[in-house]
This record gives C-alpha cells, sequence and structure tokens, in this order.
C-alpha cells in the first residue's frame, strides 16, 4: 500500500468551513494532521483499517505500537474502554483535558492498530478546542499521533508537518503554535497498578503521587 503523493494542501482554521472539511476528510477516510495541546498530531478514524494503517505507512511506525486515540468526552472515553472505576475516574478527572495518555483496557471490537497484544488502549482528551472540535464532530474518537517520521522531533507548526510528511497527508489544519511542545506522559494503569510507559509533559512522580491519594481515599 503505497500513501498518496502531491503537494502539502494546508487549510487555515480560520478558513469557511475548515472544521467540516477537516471532518469529512476524517470521516471519508482520509488522514490529516491537526494541532493539538502538545504537539501536532496525525489523525485518522478509528472506523476506518486503510486510514488507520497509511498513518504507520506515512510515519514509518513499528507495527507493534499501537496508536494512541484522542477523545472528546468521558462518554466517548467509555465506548472504548472497560468500564471505569472511581480510582481511575479521579485520575482522569484530575489531569483530562491535558498531556496524558492512559492505557486501559478496551472494549471488544476495535481495530488492531489502536489495540496492543496486552489489550490496552491508549486515550487522551487534548486540552485544545480546535482539536476537541474536530473530534467532537468526527463522533468523539479519532485515532491520533504526532505529525513527524518516527524518530524525529515532533512538529508544532502546519510548516513543519508541510515539510516532513505534508505530500503524503490529505490535509494540514493549520491552527497555530501548537503551545505545548511535549508530547504526553503515557501510563498504564492495570489491576490497580499504575506505571509509567513514557515520560512526557507531566512528570510521572506527580501522577503517581495522584493515584496514591486516590487510593488512600483523599
Amino acid at each position: 500500500m503505497t500513501a498518496p503523493k502531491g503537494e502539502p494542501h494546508v487549510l487555515p482554521s480560520s478558513a469557511p468551513r475548515a472544521i467540516e472539511w477537516a471532518v469529512e476528510t476524517l470521516v471519508g477516510g482520509g488522514v490529516i494532521a491537526i494541532p493539538t495541546d502538545t504537539v501536532y498530531g496525525l489523525a485518522a478514524s478509528v472506523f476506518s483499517a486503510p486510514a488507520l494503517a497509511r498513518v504507520y505507512e506515512i510515519k514509518g511506525r513499528p507495527l507493534d505500537r499501537s496508536l494512541p486515540v484522542l477523545v472528546s468526552s468521558i462518554e466517548a472515553l467509555e465506548r472504548l474502554t472497560e468500564p471505569l472505576d472511581d480510582r481511575v475516574a479521579s485520575v482522569l478527572d484530575r489531569y483530562w483535558p491535558g498531556p496524558l495518555t492512559v492505557v486501559l483496557p478496551a472494549r471488544h471490537g476495535f481495530d488492531q492498530f489502536l489495540v496492543s497484544e496486552s489489550g490496552g488502549i491508549g486515550v487522551r482528551m487534548p486540552n485544545h478546542p480546535l482539536a476537541l472540535e474536530v473530534i467532537e464532530k468526527a463522533g468523539g474518537a479519532i485515532a491520533c499521533t504526532s505529525a513527524n517520521l518516527s524518530g524525529q522531533p515532533p512538529a508544532r507548526s502546519a510548516a513543519e508537518v508541510a515539510a516532513s510528511i505534508g505530500d503524503v497527508t490529505d490535509l494540514i489544519l493549520d491552527g497555530g503554535i501548537a503551545p505545548g511542545g511535549v508530547a504526553s506522559t503515557v501510563i498504564l494503569i492495570r489491576e490497580g497498578l499504575i506505571s509509567v510507559i513514557r515520560e512526557g509533559a507531566i512528570p510521572f512522580a506527580t501522577i503517581a503521587a495522584a493515584w496514591d491519594e486516590t487510593g488512600n481515599g483523599v
């Protein structure tokens, strides 16, 4: 499978129907880049296996690394994961929306590109109004990983995305500079235990302290 090549298609978010165009591209099985609160993300519909496969191809992402999912609400999250217990919900309430990706047990029926071999799905709610609007209008959840070649620095602007992978994406939604500049922290929560997969914008020690507080009923 080969992604189509062409000139980078950068669309200012202020352009007429820009959000609708981005959403239509996503829902129609396209791959787009959008700004988030951390860095620009490469996004595809969670329901389009060909689009998810293109994300791997565009990035050169190893197939053994499942794609994270961005959600616009807790209701959307609950359609992806097993029911949340009060302790997990408390941590999400503290850090979402924000730069924290949490790997939780996935519901059955989602694509192998989204679910790890151990049955986990990585989910995050970004603290970025433009990203949240796109996600919500696209159904509440989209697959989204950093919009750069694997192993390269993440992109913080539409221009950086265009220079790196713009010729093989269907659209780049230009929402200005991504304010965070640092990827999200990724944690795993399983059977009452918390561990770090990737240290990012939020120190893991801070998250672990919050987890311990909830366990102590604080």
